[in-house]
């Protein structure tokens, strides 16, 4: 981190190196029982390769990667992929389980990646940290990182009675974490602005303990 590095960043990261270990054992696989987001995994999948212009697809960058294991499952569907976490306590553990794979340690307001290298990206319940103010700079880097024709695949839980939490204290731990709630409609129109095309906009209720329902949004951009 350097002095420019925004409070939330800071906040975020050091809340997660704290938690890794313990969040990672509670969810070493999360999508485990959930068909329907694999499902759109696929999709997801199938789109990025059909938009290869030499047979081999872009890689793909999934954001806010966590413990690594929609890197891996995007690399089991035959994707070229690499996470992208904000914790390195987080980046360490992705390593340790999927040590074939690529992690590393940055923010997706700001990716260190050259223009248009990019045939996908993915941010599942990862855009829930960044803050309203911050939230277009992420979504203009998504699209600067993209070739043309390149899908991006967003997930966020959202409350329609708030529109933000903060947790002090997770997993036994002291945390400073603050979450940031936005309908389906809200996020896509932060991407619309940012220049993308949105194709799917879908609600999914809560199941079992969980308590808000799901956001998931699919969307491209346009060819040139």
């Amino acid at each position: 981190m350097t002095a420019e590095t925004p409070d939330f960043i800071r906040a975020t990261r050091t809340s997660y190196d704290t938690i890794a270990d313990a969040y990672t054992e509670q969810f070493p696989d999360h999508l485990a029982d959930s068909p329907l987001e694999r499902s759109l995994l696929g999709a997801f999948a199938e789109m990025v390769s059909a938009n290869a212009n030499d047979g081999a697809p872009a890689p793909v960058a999934d954001l806010g990667s966590g413990p690594g294991y929609v890197t891996a499952r995007l690399h089991a569907l035959g994707l070229p992929v690499f996470g992208v976490d904000v914790s390195p306590r987080m980046v360490e553990l992705a390593r340790r389980a999927h040590p074939d794979l690529r992690f590393h340690v940055g923010s997706m307001t700001s990716l260190d990646l050259p223009a248009g290298t990019l045939g996908g990206i993915v941010a599942l319940y990862s855009i829930i940290h960044v803050p309203d103010e911050h939230l277009p700079a992420a979504f203009a880097e998504f699209h600067r990182v993209l070739v043309p024709g390149g899908h991006v695949l967003i997930m966020f839980q959202f409350d329609e009675t708030a529109d933000r939490m903060h947790l002090a204290e997770r997993f036994g731990h002291e945390i400073s974490l603050d979450y940031y709630w936005r309908t389906p409609e809200a996020v896509a129109e932060r991407l619309a602005e940012a220049g993308f095309q949105l194709q799917a906009r879908i609600l999914r209720e809560p199941r079992g303990e969980e308590k808000m329902p799901r956001g998931i949004l699919l969307a491209h951009k346009e060819l040139r």
